[in-house]
């Protein structure tokens, strides 16, 4: 019986450090991997530069990058690095979002949360000095529940609000001690306003050129809860962000 525990005993043992020696041997041996070789003008001398998108493989099973950057090499012997946050399906798009005449490096790539939400980063490359540029913030959106099953939801301080009917929750509302079954509001409750996850850029027309549009989740008692979701369109005027519209879009309706 001793020898048989022993013989358990080193077994685990040589287990555990051949586990020990394989994930010690991915984090000293990172796997590089080039995901897209891009041609575009990005420094505005009428020549492409050649911009390769990298990223490091989190593990053998995963398609999670946990580094990715771009290095851009002009016909000449100038080269740029911009690193960027990991993700999956990395990407970058080229369009000219600050007006300035030169398209801009767009960098987009999904976190993998339940949220759907992305990783974002915006640069410029104008006159061969790299610069990030900020991306919209939607600072001012609040809902609350209110009586009679409805919710409301602020959008901007100068409008008034969206009334949300959720009647056809209302037995799952009732079970939370949300509303009692004659519609009465038990407890205050805010709404769920997602950050934006995700951005799009967006041609306005051809003399004003691109913008961003934006989706923000909203939802009720909890995340998976969804009533649906804000969508906004971004201008790009004297170095910040304008909210030119801003539309509610319930869950199950397409915009049109």
């Amino acid at each position: 019986m001793k020898y048989l525990v022993s013989c358990l005993l080193v077994l685990l043992t040589l287990h555990l450090n051949l586990t020990f020696t394989v994930f010690a041997e991915e984090k000293e041996n990172p796997v590089e991997k080039l995901i897209a070789t891009y041609k575009e003008d990005v420094t505005g001398d009428g020549l492409k530069e050649v911009i390769n998108l990298y990223g490091v493989i989190f593990s053998k099973n995963s398609n999670y990058l946990h580094n990715t950057w771009a290095t851009i090499k002009g016909p000449g012997k100038m080269q740029w690095k911009i690193t960027y946050k990991g993700g999956y399906e990395p990407k970058l798009q080229f369009v000219d979002i600050d007006h300035d005449g030169v398209k801009d490096i767009f960098y987009q790539s999904a976190t993998g949360g339940s949220g759907g939400l992305y990783y974002y980063h915006l640069h410029t490359l104008k006159k061969e000095n790299v610069k990030e540029l900020p991306l919209p913030k939607s600072n001012y959106i609040h809902g609350e529940f209110q009586k009679e099953f409805k919710a409301a939801l602020s959008i901007e301080p100068w409008n008034n609000p969206i009334i949300i009917d959720v009647k056809d929750r209302a037995d799952e509302y009732i079970q939370q001690g949300i509303y009692d079954k004659n519609g009465k509001l038990i407890k205050k409750i805010s709404l769920m306003v997602d950050p934006i996850a995700f951005f799009e850029p967006t041609l306005f027309n051809k003399s004003k050129g691109y913008g961003l549009k934006s989706y923000q989740q909203i939802s009720g008692a909890y995340h998976a809860d969804q009533l649906g979701s804000i969508e906004s369109l971004w201008y790009f005027e004297d170095g910040k962000w304008i909210k030119i519209k801003a539309q509610w879009i319930p869950s199950g309706q397409k915009n049109s």
